[in-house]
């Protein structure tokens, strides 16, 4: 059998990419594939690269049985079952629930099958906890479900970025765990369903952190280099999954939790989350107030959430009908991806909206108990040598009769007065002594502790523009909507070392600057800052409107690049100088493709 006629009997009948079988849709991959392959083959082996067998894997790793009735209704007509009960396939991949709910879109459009929101939730639920992801896998990609700005430092090297992030994500891959045979075919599903994939396999790399092959042997293809690094770092079975299947259990959530919460251009907010238990198992309803600590304003919000696997949180809020600000988060339904700890005392996560997802608050809960909790304090932070100091501490069940022995700021921060207290605030006046350990100290009331919760500084020696690279769509025609950025300017120290841009670094908050565009230059005669759209004072990128602009010179798009510049109005670096910080922002067409798994958190 040809690589060709592999490729496409595999990808007709892959679950983890496009689901079950189908008599119909498995003639056309084979004939895409038969059509379109061998001619890259022939260019492959021209070039004097030895024959290489065709992949055709055989099972051979223990699977995980799948006993679910619904699971097993609306699987198993495609998806054997063995004697152990694994169905073919789907018992030798583990994802997220993100991964289970692309699998059913797919099943569901190029299979056939037939499944209800319902009985799509239950599967996908139902599968999150059989073949999930433990804490520990799932957190290194989180960035992915968290639908965060995708800067990726974790590919180990350039072979491994073009096989497997060239075209998505690497945390694609990285949250699926796989048999190798399962790894194997969906190098063969890849080949089959997508054409550029071969080419992108077979073409050359000049990787120097690739060992040369000894004795003249060929180098191995860059897909084999990827299967290798995946069949190593994400097996089908992994002590973490191990360990997790015998802790998972009902997360049992119900109560108060306290928010710390960064939304970029409005700064902290503060407030609590109820989480209501509603019927099934780890099904809630929810009510959120929160309050900024920048200008008081409050939100309050009520939703839906549950919980997948025992730990990961996914559901919706709103607060009201929509209104015409893009960035404010009560006038839009936001949606909510968090991980709480295995312990269920914390977690963190994103709750975001917008139509390219790109608002969102950076959230953290801490569990309510009896002893004193601290989830905040307000400034962001305190300068060394500051006397007389307001320190605003908030949380829950603070004592009363609060005193300033009760707390703890860590060496050099003394409480010399508590102004005021109640069971969820308390207003300090604090000195800081001139030689005061920089670096986020933390912060005890009794027996809480908030873990580098309070930052000092001696000096802000430079700003950071976050993101620091963005990307932003253009739209507003009847088409296409505008994809946003919003910026931020933080406040740096360098650390006890001195030098900026390394581990030691201690972040200040937001600090008080102004905004601008510059040009970015790239071609002759660039214009692109005149063309791309506007930045707010509060750094709000609102992007121009999308299709070919007559006054633009030959007529060109709106598209462009540009730094977006952060200039301080009071710090200063070494030559008395303002500080500045800047950004790389491309601003782009509209996506006209989007991937995303919205229906996990209805």
């Amino acid at each position: 059998m040809t690589l060709a006629e592999t490729a496409a009997r595999d990808a007709a009948t892959d679950v983890s990419q496009t689901g079950a079988k189908r008599p119909h849709r498995r003639h056309l991959l084979q004939f895409l594939a038969l059509t379109a392959l061998p001619a890259s083959i022939v260019l492959a082996q021209s070039a004097k690269e030895p024959p290489r067998a065709p992949s055709n894997p055989v099972e051979t790793e223990a699977g995980i049985a799948i006993k679910d009735p619904l699971v097993v209704e609306k699987c198993g007509t495609c998806h054997t079952a063995d004697a152990k009960g694994n169905l073919s396939r789907i018992s030798y991949v583990r994802t997220t629930p993100e991964g289970w709910a692309q699998v059913i879109r797919r099943m569901a459009s190029l299979n056939g099958l037939s499944i209800t929101p319902t009985e799509a939730k239950a599967v996908i639920r139902s599968l999150s906890a059989s073949n999930g992801l433990s804490p520990e896998e799932a957190k290194p990609v989180s960035y992915l479900p968290e639908h965060r700005i995708v800067v990726e430092s974790n590919i180990p090297n350039e072979t491994i970025r073009q096989s497997c992030a060239a075209c998505h994500a690497f945390a694609q891959p990285l949250s699926w765990r796989r048999s190798k045979a399962e790894w194997s075919l969906l190098r063969n599903l890849h080949v089959a369903m997508y054409s550029q994939a071969d080419a992108q396999f077979r073409k050359p790399v000049e990787d120097p952190t690739q060992p040369v092959p000894a004795n003249g042997a060929p180098k191995p293809l860059p897909v084999e280099v990827a299967l290798d690094y995946m069949n190593k770092n994400a097996p089908l079975m992994t002590p973490e999954w191990t360990k997790w299947q015998a802790r998972q259990s009902s997360a049992k959530l119900g109560g108060k939790w306290l928010v710390n919460a960064f939304l970029p251009g409005k700064g902290l907010y503060v407030g609590e989350m109820m989480l209501t238990p509603a019927g099934a198992d780890d099904d809630y309803t929810t009510a959120i107030t929160l309050k900024s600590l920048a200008d008081g304003s409050t939100l309050t919000r009520s939703g839906k959430g549950l919980v997948y696997t025992g730990y990961s949180w996914r559901g919706t809020s709103s607060s009201g009908p929509a209104g015409a600000r893009p960035d404010a988060p009560q006038d839009h339904e936001t949606r909510e991806t968090m991980q709480f700890s295995p312990d269920r005392k914390s977690a963190e996560g994103r709750w975001f909206w917008g139509d390219y997802t790109e608002f969102g608050f950076n959230v953290k809960l801490t569990r309510a108990a009896a002893e004193p909790t601290v989830s905040a304090v307000w400034p962001y932070a305190l300068k060394a040598g500051s006397k007389g100091a307001s320190l605003k501490l908030i949380g829950d069940a603070f004592p009363a009769g609060l005193k300033a022995s009760d707390i703890d700021l860590g060496k050099g921060v003394t409480v010399t007065k508590v102004i005021s207290a109640s069971p969820t605030e308390a207003v300090l006046t604090v000195d800081v002594a001139p030689d005061a350990t920089v670096g986020a100290h933390d912060v005890g009331v009794g027996g809480s502790i908030l873990a580098a919760g309070l930052p000092v500084y001696k000096k802000v020696d430079y700003i950071k523009v976050t993101p620091e690279t963005a990307i932003a769509r253009l739209g507003g025609s009847e088409k296409h909507t505008p994809g946003y950025q919003q910026f931020d300017a933080l406040g740096y120290d360098a650390g006890l070392d001195g030098k900026p841009y390394t581990a030691d670094d201690v972040s200040l908050g937001p600090i008080d600057v102004t905004w601008a565009m510059e040009e970015l230059p790239t071609v002759y005669y660039d214009d692109d800052v005149n063309y791309v759209g506007k930045l707010s004072p509060t750094a709000l990128f609102t992007p121009a409107i999308d299709g070919p602009n007559p006054e633009r010179k030959w007529g060109r798009n709106n598209y462009g690049e540009v730094w977006v510049v952060a200039t301080a109005k009071t710090e200063k670096d070494a030559l008395g100088k303002p500080l500045k910080g800047k950004a790389f922002m491309v601003v782009s067409v509209p996506a006209y493709k989007r991937w995303d798994q919205p229906e996990v958190a209805k």
